[in-house]
């Protein structure tokens, strides 16, 4: 999707968006491709405060250029808009996964990841991703207003693709070295997206 798709996608499933300064060509492009895309990808960010970790994922670091996704899922459920392109997000991950995830084709969830950033495929040129702001020590709670943020983005970009709810994945199922998102199951959250895109009725919109 472009950058006014994405936007207009978003916004239709009801999505709080804020966009942060020049989101729609922020990206990697000059790095590797983007593109074609096959997914989403939610991860945490283990990171504190809104305006703290939409900092760190839109400029990453000196070993880590931003964007570090393409957007920050804040805990009051708003979704700040970062990059736009290919991102530093997913890494390396398993082939098995992204075939499975192409495909829709899983049970409950894809194929365990024997693969890493190390020795796995580039997820960054496939994979949609959105950082949640959480510190990822099984303490830090998810609000309601969070989790049904994910479930909107997930339904909005999976309704504008034409995907189903597999095409809705964690981190930790892309790669053998994640554990994120820690604290809520990846296959409920797939129901509630599955759910949404059930009684939401398709908006005008076609990916390209």
């Amino acid at each position: 999707m472009s950058a006014a798709k994405l936007l207009a996608a978003l916004r239709a499933e009801g999505v709080r968006v804020v966009e942060v300064g020049d989101w729609r060509t922020h990206n990697r492009n000059h790095k590797g491709a983007w593109g074609p895309v096959h997914g989403v990808v939610i991860h945490h960010t283990v990171t504190s405060g809104t305006q703290n970790s939409v900092a760190i994922c839109r400029d990453g670091s000196s070993s880590l250029p931003g964007p570090l996704c393409h957007g920050v899922i804040a805990k009051d459920g708003t979704v700040h808009l970062v990059g736009h392109g290919r991102a530093n997000h997913a890494g390396g991950g398993d082939p098995e996964v992204l075939e499975r995830v192409k495909a829709e084709d899983y049970g409950t969830r894809p194929p365990k990841p024997t693969r890493g950033n190390a020795d796995g495929v580039d997820g960054n040129a496939h994979f949609y991703g959105f950082e949640c702001v959480n510190r990822g020590d099984g303490d830090d709670t998810w609000p309601a207003a969070q989790l049904e943020a994910i479930e909107r983005v997930g339904a909005a970009i999976c309704r504008a693709h034409g995907w189903t709810a597999r095409s809705v994945i964690g981190h930790l199922e892309w790669s053998e070295d994640k554990i994120d998102p820690k604290g809520f199951p990846m296959p409920g959250m797939r129901d509630r997206v599955a759910a949404r895109l059930e009684k939401t009725p398709k908006a005008a919109l076609v990916a390209g």
